[in-house]
């Protein structure tokens, strides 16, 4: 988990464009997560942003 929002996204769009598989930024208790969207169990409000390597 991260506490800054900026390094998640960065992290987010890295891991998006090397895997190329979406990838979901949320916010939990513990700050920010990302993981691939197809893995994302959780509340749809606490998603921040997703990143689709195949949308530019």
């Amino acid at each position: 988990m991260a506490n800054d929002l900026t390094l998640a996204n960065r992290y987010a769009h890295s891991l998006a464009a090397s895997l190329m598989v979406p990838v979901t930024v949320f916010r939990s208790e513990a700050g920010y997560g990302v993981v691939t969207s197809d893995e994302f169990e959780g509340d749809p409000a606490s998603v921040i942003t997703a990143f689709d390597p195949y949308e530019e």
